[in-house]
């Protein structure tokens, strides 16, 4: 398995999490947590959000749970909220979109959990590219991003 960025930065942090590859056909989560035998629940997607006040913010959610961006404004405590075109995105994170992590990332950005995740035991995220799947207790990753926590449910 070559090693990303994603997994350097669980590596160097000391964060315990378990990676495993899957045969990536279709970009998402559904998809993945499929081909893991994992609840879409508990298979996080990373998407890339601009704001406002012309920052940009990571928000993790649960595959099934599409993201408001009223709520994100309202949790960031700006006007409004877009989801970043998949090149700003890319130029952001330094991953191709359908492979986003919310570790490793280029440029150091805010990072937001749904609530519902902190109340799983482990999950499954991205580990830095098409296939790939870090599983780690939610907890850990919070913590080691600096996340901060909020209902982003649309």
């Amino acid at each position: 398995m070559a090693t990303t960025h994603a997994l350097r930065f669980l590596r160097q942090k000391g964060v315990p999490h378990e990676a495993r590859e899957y045969d990536h056909r279709v970009k998402g989560a559904a998809y993945a947590a499929q081909a893991l035998d994992w609840p879409l629940a508990a298979m996080a997607k990373t998407l890339v959000a601009a704001l406002a006040d012309h920052t940009h913010c990571l928000c993790v959610l649960p595959g099934d749970v599409e993201l408001s961006l009223k709520k994100l404004a309202r949790a960031t405590g700006v006007k409004s909220a877009r989801m970043a075109e998949p090149g700003e995105a890319q130029r952001l994170t330094g991953y191709q979109v359908g492979g986003i992590s919310p570790f490793g990332v280029r440029k150091r950005l805010p990072v937001w959990f749904h609530d519902t995740l902190p109340e799983l035991d482990r999950i499954g995220i991205n580990g830095g590219r098409r296939g790939l799947i870090v599983f780690l207790p939610p907890s850990d990753a919070i913590r080691v991003l600096g996340a901060r926590v909020a209902d982003l449910s649309a």
